[in-house]
């Protein structure tokens, strides 16, 4: 009922004040973008999963709801998998039918057919450990199009044909042995297995099979539905070419575009030379975030964007397209000071969104942190008397000293500049929160904005 409140512009609802910003903020997305909601409940617990009364209730909401709700059981199990992700996986999986095997280049390769229950023991025993050198290692099963149509597809008449719907199953391993004499049905097993390509195939197989483990004890749905599976003999010596297959084969399906550009030159830089400088880069999706002196890519493009771009609105509300079509914006001569600073900047106006000093903060607020952040950077260069080209390592530690001694200034000035805006954009109207947050997406305050910034570098220097 809240989930229906939430995300149902039309209802009204009494919310308090912390929480009301964000609410219109969904909403205008809502009613104006017309963007879908799709909503995710993670329900833990230390034991067993949910009832079979449960399960009805979640099925009928599934219909109510085609391809926007989704239910994960998360407990004690899955934290004891995660922890156990580092180990390596010797495995032995039962295929069915003939296999054809070779060698191609020095590198054995194997393929072969294996069944989807076979798949759903595998990752039942092994979890995401089988998935550590998977591109989308760690996203679970998501409720989109493509995993919604192989849990129907499962539970259908058309199980059967399973094999042919789907684009099959990617495996490395250091080492692969099978009884070559066997003419069918071989037992093939495993040192070191890895699921580079299909991960996300075998997630939703995984929670299929075991969501309907309590109406099916007997394992008949999905009995004769199958998965192709390619095995490649890769030592971890390999790596490189490790990664360059994991690339090839996830670069034909939809990838978050940041896992493929962890590699990239521009991210390697960045991981150096913040490291040179006191910081940690993770330009891998699946590391952790935590620690003030470790950022993220995602992070990092996000602050870059708004302080160094100078395009807030974007930063904002363009995140799916940080490592795509705005990558070359964002990271071409992108250094690590101009990250850092821009990152620092970001974080410290979005905790003084999260906690105000002030007793009255604007309305505004929740939505112009990145507009805030924009301003507060121009304000440290003006104070520097450098520009954006000039930040680099040698100065870093100079500016970054004067950002931290001076950095209530510099916020106090950027909110009345923010002020300022949207006093001329509106006059003396009285503005909703479902405006404040379209206004500040749609990006009307920035010529207002820049003129003040234009007008301000016809100063002296204080």
């Amino acid at each position: 009922n809240a989930v229906q409140l939430l995300f149902d512009p039309s209802r009204e609802a009494a919310l308090n004040d912390k929480i009301r910003p964000k609410v219109e903020e969904i909403r205008s997305l809502i009613q104006d973008d017309g963007l879908i909601p799709r909503v995710r409940f993670v329900l833990c617990n230390n034991g067993k999963r949910w009832s079979s009364a449960a399960q009805k209730r979640i099925d009928e909401l599934r219909a109510a709801y085609p391809g926007q709700v989704e239910f994960v059981h998360f407990n004690h199990s899955a934290i004891v998998k995660i922890l156990q992700q580092e180990e390596v996986v010797d495995a032995k999986i039962q295929l069915s039918g003939k296999l054809v095997a070779d060698d191609v280049n020095h590198v054995r390769a194997l393929t072969g057919r294996i069944s989807v229950h076979q798949i759903a023991e595998l990752v039942d025993r092994h979890g995401d450990r089988l998935l550590q050198r998977n591109v989308r290692r760690y996203l679970g099963v998501r409720n989109n199009r493509v995993n919604s149509a192989i849990r129907a597809t499962l539970t259908s008449d058309k199980a059967d044909n399973f094999y042919f719907y789907n684009n099959g199953v990617t495996v490395v391993c250091d080492k692969f042995d099978y009884n070559a004499i066997q003419g069918a049905d071989h037992k093939v097993a495993l040192k070191n297995m890895q699921i580079i390509n299909g991960g996300q195939t075998c997630k939703t197989i995984h929670e299929t099979l075991s969501g309907l483990a309590e109406s099916d004890p007997l394992g008949k749905i999905g009995q004769h539905a199958y998965v192709m599976i390619r095995i490649y003999q890769l030592p971890d010596e390999s790596r490189e070419f490790v990664d360059g297959v994991t690339l090839a084969v996830n670069s034909q399906n939809p990838v978050d575009l940041r896992d493929l550009k962890s590699n990239d030159a521009a991210q390697k830089n960045l991981e150096i030379a913040m490291s040179d400088l006191g910081y940690t880069y993770k330009r891998h999706r699946e590391t952790s975030n935590g620690g003030a002196e470790i950022i993220t890519s995602l992070a990092a493009a996000e602050a870059a964007l708004a302080v160094c771009r100078r395009k807030p609105h974007q930063a904002k509300f363009r995140r799916e397209d940080y490592f795509g079509d705005l990558y070359g914006e964002i990271f071409h001569n992108l250094n690590a000071a101009q990250a850092i600073l821009s990152t620092l900047i970001l974080r410290a106006v979005e905790q003084e969104r999260r906690h105000p000093s002030a007793a009255n903060p604007p309305e505004f607020l929740p939505f112009a942190s990145h507009y805030i952040a924009m301003l507060v950077g121009d304000a440290l260069l003006r104070d520097r008397g450098v520009t954006l080209e000039e930040v680099s390592h040698r100065n870093f530690a100079e500016i970054l000293r004067r950002f931290q001694e001076n950095w209530q200034n510099f916020y106090e000035q950027a909110v009345a500049m923010v002020e300022n805006a949207l006093e001329r954009c509106y006059g003396n109207r009285e503005i909703s929160m479902r405006q404040l947050s379209a206004t500040f997406r749609r990006g009307d305050l920035l010529s207002f904005v820049f003129d003040d910034l234009e007008t301000l570098k016809e100063k002296p220097a204080p």
